[in-house]
């Protein structure tokens, strides 16, 4: 789950990292009256993903006119494919300096990072391009997490030394998302130090493991109805489905993670690319992959389907049966290509045959005609 700014800064806020006054404003008139309770404000758009101050996602507003006025222009307003649902007025910090903090998890060391850098306000990824050597990383163990001296290291290494105490102990209060909210990202950035010397949160980054979701359902029955992720993955959620969106323009069905990452490559191989990763499951039946076939068609950006399947547990017929019946309930119209292999083959074959489906004989093979067909 991928929470908002706000959303995150309150859970920030409940480990004792401070954040600055706010208020989520739904409506312009909303974004004036907590100006007239904060004072000066940062107007900000509340949509999971980062670029929100070069989108214009972000305005300053010094009175409750021009609140109102920059909540009007950003609610609504779409933002690397999120419509803006709401904004967050934020009182506006006098900053002195900004700092990077974040843990992560890096999967080249199987492990857990951390990463400070004085050039904060910044994407990392730029900063790590621009200058690798002004980000300080840790690993910490799993099993203790970070100590003190090595927290107090991390920070002089940042060249952030006089600012060692603050610091570790908001290192500190972060970390404990790892451990109590089952985060896989948690991020400050900026982590603020204001013209008075206070450290405090400026933005806010919070994901936790989708998998440990039965651990946190106080966070989904808090922010379920606010947060508004890809459209597509939501609906997949829905359906019980393990489905990624992708930029892609072929729609892609597999049952089994390996077999579909296998398919995705064969595409950009056939010269396209994968509208979408879908993994439909072993032993899924006609109803799993009808569902699965309706979420990919929502999709405008779809020219053609492309169906991956090897029947072990999964029988090769019984998905010929729900790709049949999803396209005739569908009123599918887009070129369609299998590839069945495994049990009950030729059963499964047969069946798209006399329905006027033709079946690909190898993935290769499949992959190239979904995208001839898509072409033609």
């Amino acid at each position: 789950m991928k929470l908002l700014e706000y959303q995150a800064k309150e859970v920030l806020a409940s480990f004792g990292i401070a954040i600055p006054p706010g208020k989520v404003a739904k409506t312009p008139a909303e974004a004036a009256a907590a100006a007239r309770e904060i004072g000066p404000v940062a107007v900000k758009a509340q949509v999971p993903v980062g670029g929100r101050g070069k989108a214009g996602g972000i305005k300053l507003a010094r009175t409750p006119e021009e609140a109102e006025q920059a909540a009007a222009q950003i609610i609504g307003m779409d933002i690397k494919g999120f419509k803006v649902p709401l904004v967050y007025c934020e009182g506006a910090l006098d900053i002195a300096q900004e700092i990077y903090l974040g843990f992560t998890v890096d999967r080249d060391t199987r492990a857990n990072i951390l990463m400070l850098s004085a050039r904060g306000g910044m994407d990392i990824e730029a900063v790590a391009e621009e200058a690798p050597e002004s980000i300080a990383k840790l690993y910490p163990n799993p099993w203790r997490g970070p100590l003190a001296f090595e927290l107090r290291r991390l920070v002089f290494e940042a060249g952030l030394g006089t600012l060692a105490g603050p610091l570790t102990k908001v290192i500190k209060q972060l970390y404990r998302a790892i451990p109590e909210q089952d985060a896989i990202t948690a991020e400050i950035n900026p982590l603020v130090v204001t013209g008075a010397g206070e450290v405090v949160a400026g933005d806010a980054k919070l994901e936790t493991d989708e998998n440990a979701a039965f651990r946190h359902q106080d966070l989904e029955a808090r922010y379920s109805e606010v947060l508004e992720g890809d459209p597509y993955e939501v609906e997949a959620k829905k359906r019980a489905l393990t489905y990624v969106s992708l930029d892609g323009e072929i729609g892609v069905i597999g049952n089994g993670a390996g077999l579909c990452m296998g398919t995705l490559d064969l595409v950009q191989r056939a010269g396209s690319r994968a509208a979408n990763f879908c993994d439909i499951g072993g032993g899924a039946k006609a109803e799993t992959v009808q569902n699965a076939l309706q979420v990919i068609l929502m999709n405008p950006r779809v020219k053609g389907v492309l169906i991956n399947v090897f029947g072990g547990i999964t029988r090769a017929d019984e998905v010929a049966r729900g790709v049949v019946e999803a396209r005739r309930n569908l009123g599918m119209k887009l070129p369609l290509v299998v590839r069945l292999s495994g049990t009950n083959e030729d059963e499964g074959k047969r069946i798209l045959r006399e329905n006027g489906i033709e079946p690909g004989d190898n993935g290769w093979e499949a992959a190239q005609k979904i995208v001839a067909m898509t072409r033609s």
